[in-house]
């Protein structure tokens, strides 16, 4: 089993590590450690560089989970580091640090509408700075988008601090309404449970990136809103640099 220090550090941003194996049929190295975010959630995988210690840099284009491993996809055309290479694996930090953003900031907006509405949450994706989210509504109007964005930025300027917990399942299913959307998605029989705690606002099961308080975010806009079903409601955000806040 490789190690993947961004569950529990979501800030490191570069490691040393060795290569442990090599797969030329899909173009992907394995490290023997890593703080590549190899997607999932919504939340895309990391991209980034290799460095060798004696030379030679290896552009990451992707990250892939296979069972407790994670594979670095190289950019196609470049021949792979050998078996035992030593390297600094290094992600692209800004589109990191965006999507930690991103990924808060829909949480956030879960939490509000959960609180206030008590809507399930039927799906979700994010980009940079970008992101949807849909619920279980069965209507939503203008007006409602307003409010929900109103109290989102509201729990964002409160500077909130985001906590991450590793659970035993027991631990973590008797926490109430810890799987917040309609469709369990964690694997049967998982030991441990990772959640993402906003204090005061919301604690879920969760296995991506976050940043450590709300107000980091930045801003919060709501930029459309739509029908997806009879009881399915999407909404759309964007997150800018602006500070948090009403």
């Amino acid at each position: 089993m490789s190690e993947n220090i961004c569950y529990t550090d979501a800030y490191a941003r570069l490691i040393e590590a060795s290569v442990v194996e090599v797969d030329e049929d899909a173009n992907a190295v394995l490290l023997e450690r890593t703080e590549f975010y190899p997607g999932g959630g919504g939340q895309p995988a990391d991209t980034g560089v290799l460095v060798g210690d004696s030379g030679g840099s290896w552009r990451v284009t992707g990250a892939k989970k296979r069972e407790d491993d994670i594979w670095h996809t190289i950019e196609a055309g470049s021949e792979l580091p050998a078996v035992d290479t030593k390297v600094t694996a290094e992600i692209d930090w800004e589109r990191r640090h965006r999507l930690m953003r991103t990924h808060s900031a829909l949480h956030v907006l879960c939490g509000v509408v959960w609180r206030d509405h008590r809507a399930s949450v039927t799906g979700g994706n994010m980009e940079p700075l970008s992101g949807r989210m849909d619920f279980e509504f069965e209507t939503m109007s203008g007006d409602l988008v307003v409010e929900i964005e109103k109290r989102v930025n509201e729990e964002i300027g409160a500077d909130r601090e985001i906590l991450v917990s590793i659970l035993p399942r027991e631990e973590a299913f008797a926490i109430p309404d810890l799987i917040r959307t309609k469709i369990n998605l964690l694997p049967e029989g998982i030991a441990e449970v990772r959640t993402i705690e906003i204090v005061g606002l919301d604690l879920q099961a969760d296995g991506g990136t976050h940043v450590a308080r709300t107000r980091e975010i930045g801003r919060v806009k709501v930029t459309g809103y739509e029908s997806k079903g009879r009881i399915n409601k999407r909404i759309r955000i964007a997150v800018d640099d602006a500070p948090g806040g009403a």
